[in-house]
Parts: C-alpha cells; structure tokens; sequence
C-alpha cells in the first residue's frame, strides 16, 4: 500500500510540473538553443521532439569535466547509476536498472561510437579502448525504442567524438593531481587542402590510488582520422585508434574491513581470496563510414574492424584472449517523402555482425596459499596450469527501419524497429575448473558444444505534440529482446532472452530560462536476467517477471544571468513479480520466491543538485551533489544500505583568455567514506566497494 501511495505522489508530482511549467513560459517567449540527437532515430532531431527520454551531455559539461571516464559526465544523469571502482575503464552503469548486475563492464545497454557499436553482440562492453579526451557529447536514450539498440534492452549510449573537420578542437591538455593523477591530452588537426582533413590524438590518463592496495590504472591512446569531402559533396571518414589500458581491481570488503575504510578512508586489504584481479588490454580500432546525399535519399553505410587481447585474472581464474576479432557494417538510408499528403520520412537499413574469440584460455592461479584444502590468498596475477581452452563465435543478422510523418506542424509520429538473429558457437575443452563450492581447482577433462541461437524483436510507437512552441508532451510504447552474454550463458546454458516492453510518457520544455525533462513508465520486463550471488560467485537465472515503475526528471533554471541552478530526481519502483531462486546444488539445492521483494542495489530515491556561473572575465564555477538513496542488499530484502548524501563535486576555471584556461576538480569535497555497492549473498556473507575519498586535479589546456 506505501508504494502505491508514493508511486500516486509522483504522478501527482509530474502533474503540479506540467502545471508550473505552463506558468513560466509563453507561447512567443524565445527559445533556447536545444541539442540535437542522432541516437534514438538515426536522423537528426532536437531532444525536445524525440518522443522518448533522452539526455544529451553537450560540449560546455564535458570541457568542465576532467574525463578521466564517461562517468564524469554522466554522473547525476536522471535514471542512470554509474561509478568506476578505480576511476578509470572500469565503468559500471545502468539504466533504469539494466545493467547493475554486471560484475565488469557494461550489460544490457548499447553503446556506440560515432554510429559503431563498441558492444559485443552478446551485449558486453568494455570502455577501455574510449579515449575519453576526444569526445564531443554523449547522448543517453533510456528504455528499449533506440534502432540502434541490437540485444540491447536497457538503453542506448552514443559517444561522439570530436569531428576531423573540426579546425576548433585543436589543444593541449596537462593535468597533474593527488592520488598520482596523470592526465595528458594532444589533439592537433586541420584541412590539408580545401577538401581533405586529418586529425591526430594522443593521450595518457593514469591513477595510483594510494589510499587502496592494488588499484592502479593506466591507459595510453593514439588515434589518427582522415577525412574527404567527395566532389559529388558527400563527406568519407575514417579512423585507425590504438589503446592499451592495465588495470588492478581491488576487490570488495567485508564488514570489519568497511568499517575500518569508514573511520580511515584507507582500505588495506579486501575480503577475497583472489586479491590480484585486473584487466590488461591491447586494442586495434579501424572504422570509416561514408554519407552521401541523392536528392531526397541520403546513403549512411559504416564498416570497422576490431581486435583485441587481453589478460584478465578474475576470481579462480586467469583469462587469457589474444584471438579475438569484431568484424560489422552497418548499411542505412533515409528517404524523405510524402506519405498521404504528410512530410514524412523513413529510415532503414541492415546489420552485420561477427565477433570471434579463439583459443581463449583460462589458466589457475600460479602463486597460491591453500590451507584446509581452500584456497586462502594469492601472491600474484601470474598464470599457472592450463584449465580450459575455448573458441566462441557470435553473428548477428540484423534489419531495421522507422517510418516518421507528421500529420500536422505541432504533431510527429514514429513507427518502427528491428529485428535480429544472433547465433553463438561455444566449443571448450575443459580439463579442470575452480570450484566455488570447494575453494579449490578440481580436476577432471571433459568437452562440450553449444550452439543457441536467439531471434530479438524491438518495435516501437511514440508519438510528441507541441503544446505550445517551447513545451512538447509525448507517448510511446517500446519492445526490445535482452540477449543473455556468452558468460552468463556459460553459467547457465539455458538462460532465454528477457523481453522488455516499455510504456512511457512525458514532457519536455525549452525555454529562454527555464529546461526541464520529466518520463513516467511502466516496464514489465519478462523472463529478466537476474543476478545470483551465492560464495562469491555470481550466477544468473531467468526471473519470471519483473515489474518496474519510475519517474525521471530534470530541471534547469537560469536565476540569473550567468547563474543557472537546477537537479535531477529518479523514482524507481522495481519488484519481482515472478522469481524462484535457486540456490546450493546436489541435495542442497532449495528454492524460493522472491515474488514481491524490490530489486536489490537500486534505490528508490536518487537525485543530484548543482549550481552553475560564468562571468564575462572568463571566470567559472559548478558545484554538483549527489544522493542515492537505501537499497535491499540480496534477492531475499533481509537487509538494506543506506547509500549516501549530498557527495560533492567542484569544478573551478578561468578562461585566461581564449586560448589559455586554468581548471580545477575537486571530487568528494568532504571527503565522505561510503560504499558504492554493498551486496549480501544468499548465505548472508557481505561484501562493499569503498568509494574514493577527496581527490582533486588541476589542469592547463592550451587551444590552438
């Protein structure tokens, strides 16, 4: 019954916004300049007629930010959880709860690049290869409904990188902090000729962290892109990057050693067995994509190449990869028409994907302590006896297309989607294994092949009418298919795909003072993908169903000229409808419903506060809280964190002059020691990732 009444609140909430905002704005009131996005239609469209949730962190946020990763400029984002556990690569988010239960990287959500997809048709995401320095904005879609989402339920992530034909983005960037914080940035470009252009950057983001054991992170990135302006007028680009990135994870706390970390700010140990986890990688980019205008067709065709190596010791194991290859093109158009005497216009295309990791091994730790038959600590990452070898291929067949007319001047409507097959091939040649159950290597050789195969259909209706010139009200309802990962899949071969359908509508206003975004939906999701944590180890089952309400909002307001002050707030509703879980094996093996228990790890309650000025002297100011609100730290709800508030980010800078600009960021300004994640398994044993204490990185930044 209380989250019944709170969900009639925030509707009654959304409603008294609907009715203020209409108070504060007229029908010939100037507008402000609003972003344009790509990302959830594949054609240009201001954020305020794309009828579903979309934020688009533009240029002016991003220079503010030091981008050590993408969470500096998504963090506080309305909907989104994100934090890195070592403030590099190691990006963990989700959106509207898709996506919290990765362990590594990023699930559930698509991110792309310029238009390329950086995540595996499995759905998995590294971020390590991202030079984090050479972004222009980044637009987040929330819910299933992008096109561009392949497998994908959660969302959609775009990132877009400065343009070689962009002669202003030309500067050099040092920056030196605490907790031996590096931050190198070199980007020089310009045409050649009157019709060619070429741009090189180079970059180095590194991090100590010294108030952790076992938790630095390097990255060093070059990229070299070219780009043509044909004489038919069409534009060709292409980019070759190259990145290396090692990383030290430092693994979780119990409670006596959160405890310490809390009175300290230190954390001197973690409660694994397996202290020396981590993710060393190689990358090799290469992608060029070419668009091209006939008359009222516009022709989008992408193609890129990837190849990647890494050496990653996680728990029991040490993953060695060196073979893997992503090879895909992305053909699209666009047709502008008429369609029953309305301005319409239809954009489709096709998908094809492959992703090849051969000869993946997994090795046993080498340097062990074992005492009662488990295994008690490791002394280093270093490989030892071979445990298993594995090849796994995934191609994905995609078609996409979305029509959009506009029936009147005030009125636009979509109708699309995609379909698409993905196959996997997994052939592994096990010849032992770490046992969770045991704490030790067991021994004993076996084979297995396993082909699924999963058809992903994501439809999606939406509908924005202009209430008036500044204020646009929207619906739609969206579908997409969650693909489960290969290692999900290798936990539990029988995993199914989860459907996600969502029912959304909102508001969305632009005026010369005031923005605001408000989203309401209701997201059943079937067959949801759910975490198990039991020993440490993390296995995964299909939920029944998940019923998930929310509320999204952003406010900005310009107080006074130069001062804009404003925040976000996330409602999230998310209960099991439908959950048996299992847990222990053999005679032990029990199960039991979670029908009606929360989502575990996503709060109820998030939301940001910031204040924002700049001075015509060149001075500037943004000072930024967050607060996130308790959670349920198991499946079972037996207990809950309390999560943390008004953590404080600074950011100061004067522009010297236009070319010269000084800067300075100061995270967790009062220094408060809490825990990112906490999580209870099914045997009761917690576990916390400490948040970084104050840190802070003064920066100079030369343009040319």
């Amino acid at each position: 019954m209380a989250h019944a009444l709170t969900w009639r609140r925030v509707g009654a909430s959304a409603l008294a916004l609907v009715f203020a905002s209409s108070a504060v704005q007229a029908e010939d009131q100037p507008q402000l300049f609003d972003e344009v996005s790509v990302t959830a239609t594949r054609s240009e469209r201001a954020t305020k007629d794309v009828p579903q949730s979309i934020t688009v962190v533009g240029a002016e946020r991003i220079d503010e930010e030091k981008m050590f990763n993408v969470k500096d400029a998504l963090a506080g984002t309305a909907g989104v959880q994100i934090d890195s556990k070592n403030g590099g690569s190691d990006v963990r988010l989700s959106i509207r709860g898709a996506g919290i239960k990765a362990a590594y990287g990023v699930r559930e959500i698509m991110v792309l690049r310029d238009g390329v997809p950086m995540t595996d048709p499995d759905s998995f995401t590294r971020f390590d290869f991202i030079d984090t320095q050479d972004i222009e904005r980044i637009e987040v879609v929330k819910g299933p409904g992008s096109i561009f989402a392949t497998g994908s339920a959660g969302g959609t992530v775009q990132i877009l990188s400065k343009s070689v034909f962009d002669e202003n983005a030309n500067r050099a960037r040092v920056g030196m902090g605490d907790q031996g914080a590096q931050n190198y940035h070199l980007r020089w470009g310009g045409m050649v000729d009157e019709n060619q252009a070429v741009a090189v950057t180079v970059s180095r983001r590194a991090l100590e962290n010294g108030w952790r054991r076992w938790n630095n992170f390097e990255t060093n990135q070059a990229g070299l892109k070219y780009g043509r302006i044909m004489p038919s007028g069409g534009t060709w680009e292409s980019e070759l990057a190259f990145s290396n990135s090692f990383t030290q994870l430092p693994g979780s706390m119990n409670v006596n050693q959160f405890n310490e970390y809390r009175s300290t700010g230190r954390q001197n140990d973690n409660s694994d067995a397996f202290k020396h986890t981590g993710r060393d990688a190689w990358t090799v980019f290469a992608n060029t994509r070419y668009e091209q205008d006939f008359g009222d067709f516009s022709f989008r065709p992408r193609f890129y190449a990837n190849h990647w190596e890494h050496y990653h010791p996680v728990t029991g194991v040490v993953n060695v990869s060196e073979g893997n290859y992503i090879f895909g093109t992305d053909l699209e158009g666009e047709y502008r028409h008429g369609l029953a005497g309305m301005n319409s216009s239809l954009v489709g295309g096709v998908t094809l994907r492959a992703d090849l990791s051969l000869d993946a091994r997994k090795y046993a730790y080498r340097d062990i302590r074992v005492s009662g038959g488990r295994i008690r600590e490791t002394y280093s990452d270093v490989a030892g006896a071979l445990l298993s070898t594995e090849d796994t291929k995934n191609y994905l067949v995609g078609v996409f297309a979305q029509e959009t007319v506009n029936p009147t001047d005030r009125l636009s409507v979509d109708i699309g989607g995609r379909v698409d097959r993905s196959m996997f091939e997994i052939d592994t040649d096990k010849r032992g294994e770490y046992s969770y159950s045991t704490g030790n290597y067991t021994w004993a050789a076996s084979q297995s092949q396993a082909t699924p195969s999963f058809t992903l259909i994501s439809p999606k209706v939406g509908a924005s009418y202009k209430l008036t010139p500044a204020l646009t009200a929207y619906t739609s309802v969206a579908q997409a298919d969650q693909v489960p990962s290969s290692s999900e899949l290798t936990s539990n071969p029988g995993l199914t795909t989860a459907q996600s359908r969502n029912y959304e509508i909102g508001l969305k206003l632009r005026s010369q003072d005031w923005q605001f975004d408000t989203a309401l939906y209701y997201n059943p999701v079937k067959d949801d993908i759910v975490q198990v944590y039991e020993n440490g180890q993390s296995v995964y089952q299909n939920a029944g169903q998940t019923n998930k309400k929310g509320f999204d909002g952003s406010l900005s307001y310009r107080l006074l000229p130069g001062l804009t002050v404003g925040g976000t707030y996330t409602y999230a509703d998310y209960t099991f409808d439908r959950f048996a879980e299992v847990t222990g094996s053999g005679a032990s093996r029990t199960t039991t419903s979670r029908a009606g228990k929360r989502v575990p790890l996503i709060p109820m309650h998030q939301y940001s506060l910031f204040a924002q000025y700049r001075h015509d002297s060149g001075l500037h100011a943004k000072v930024q809280t967050f607060s996130f609100g308790d959670y349920f730290m198991d499946n079972a709800n037996t207990e809950t964190y309390g999560g943390y508030s008004f953590v404080t980010n600074l950011a100061l800078g004067w522009d010297i002059t236009p070319s010269h600009i000084v800067s300075l960021n100061v995270d967790n300004v009062f220094d408060q020691h809490y825990a990112t994640e906490a999580k209870k398994d099914v045997n009761g044993s917690k576990t916390f990732a400490g948040a970084a204490p104050r840190t802070f990185l003064a920066t100079y930044t030369l343009k040319f």
